[in-house]
Parts: C-alpha cells; sequence; structure tokens
C-alpha cells in the first residue's frame, strides 16, 4: 500500500484556516502525516506572521513537512535583503507593496505600518527589526519543487518538456498560461497551487489546489496515494478525478 501524502494549497496569511488544515490531516494520517505545502504562507490574509511561525517552527521541530517556495514568499524574501529588490516577473509598476499584492497586510502581520508617501528604505529598516531571523532563515531555505514517486510538487508549474534539472526557479514559482494549456501527459502528476479556482481541479496531468484562501475563500487540502487523488474536507475523504 502507498503511504499517502498530504498537500496544501496556498494558504496567504490565514493560520485559522491552516490549523484547521492540519488538524483535518492528523484526524486522517496521523501526527506524523508526510505534507507538502505549496507556497504563497503570506501576503494578502490576516496573519502571515502566524503562518510562517508556525510553518518554520514545525520544520525545526522536525515534522515530517516539505514547504515549497511561492512567489508571494520570494518577494518577501527579496525585500528582506540588506537592499531590497523587487521581482521582475511582475508588472510594470507593481511591487511587493502594491496594494494587489499583500506585502502591506504581511507587514501589518509583523507590527510594521506601511504609511502613504513613505519612503521604502524607511519600510524596509523597520521590517528589518520586526522579522525574526528564524523568519526570513525559513523563507530563505524554501525548495523550488519536490518530486517523490510519481508526483511533482511545485508552486506555480513547470515548463512543459524541459527535463526536471532544467528547470528554472522563475518557471516554478511565477508560470501560467504556457503550463496551464498543455494537455500532454508530464513524467509525473504535478500538483500545484499559484491561480485561483473556484474549487481544486484535476486535470489528469496536473492538480489545482489554489482556491483562494487569500481572499478569504477555503484552504484546500488534498490527499495522494500514487496518482489517486482526493480532498480532504469536514466529512473526509471526496475523490478528485479528472
Amino acid at each position: 500500500m502507498t503511504a499517502p501524502i498530504y498537500a496544501i494549497g496556498d494558504i496567504h496569511g490565514q493560520r485559522a484556516m491552516l490549523d484547521d488544515a492540519l488538524q483535518r490531516i492528523e484526524a486522517d494520517g496521523g501526527p506524523d502525516a508526510r505534507v507538502v505545502f505549496l507556497g504563497d504562507y503570506c501576503d494578502r490574509g490576516p496573519d502571515s506572521r502566524g503562518v510562517v511561525d508556525c510553518l518554520a517552527q514545525g520544520m525545526a521541530a522536525g515534522h515530517n513537512w516539505v514547504c515549497i517556495k511561492g512567489n508571494h514568499d520570494r518577494m518577501f524574501s527579496m525585500f528582506m535583503e540588506d537592499h531590497p529588490r523587487n521581482d521582475d516577473r511582475l508588472l510594470v509598476g507593481y511591487h511587493w507593496l502594491h496594494p494587489r499584492i499583500g506585502g502591506v497586510e504581511t507587514l501589518q502581520s509583523y507590527g510594521v505600518d506601511v504609511a502613504e508617501r513613505e519612503r521604502i528604505h524607511e519600510v524596509h529598516e523597520r521590517a528589518r527589526a520586526a522579522v525574526p531571523s528564524d523568519h526570513r532563515m525559513f523563507l530563505d531555505r524554501l525548495k523550488t519543487f519536490h518530486q517523490e514517486g510519481e508526483l511533482l510538487f511545485v508552486h506555480a508549474g513547470i515548463r512543459p518538456g524541459v527535463s526536471l534539472d532544467q528547470q528554472v526557479e522563475n518557471d516554478l514559482v511565477w508560470i501560467r498560461q504556457e503550463f496551464l494549456t498543455d494537455t500532454r501527459a508530464h513524467p509525473w502528476l504535478v500538483v500545484h497551487g499559484h491561480t485561483h479556482v473556484k474549487r481544486a481541479e484535476h486535470h489528469g496531468n496536473r492538480v489545482n489546489l489554489d482556491t483562494g484562501a487569500g481572499y478569504g475563500h477555503p484552504l484546500t487540502v488534498a490527499v495522494f496515494e500514487g496518482r489517486d487523488c482526493w480532498l480532504l474536507t469536514e466529512e473526509g475523504r471526496q475523490p478528485l478525478t479528472p
């Protein structure tokens, strides 16, 4: 029998939803369940600090967890460097503190308010003082993908037709249409988030678990045994098929 692997979609600062998801997983698979988090732990939701703290402490405690890097996690990490950087995959005129991105909400969860017409270096200085070093280390050490058996876990997707060792981070954390519209079989079932859908989708070659928790919609949990997939709901497992 194949051991189950659990996956959690984009969390986006929803600590209460994360706690509920972990309780469901423990009830189904026990305290040592294998869990893969698909990235985007911060931004938009009310408690990015709480989410990062939960995951960083869990990893430090040796939980059977794998944490994947999302594009929002990368933007947070880049802002926290000695000299803050902006992700060049953003639209022109956008940045991590843009109202549509969610960095302001992340900093607020650390007690850092961002005032109108404030300069970035002033916000950056307060953020560096407020964000714990273990949180920054957690963000810096996130994996860009995790392959296990017939499953490939990644935040955004892959560049179709490119071998795993030739995939680049920009695609793994940002890609959309080139991946989403490709219906060919991949060497693995690709489990991803990044692109918000109303409910989890199984497309045969990929499974999308981003159901918009950052906008207050439910956080999705799935369980895999080989390529077989179920959604893990409050009522138990519900099959998710193509």
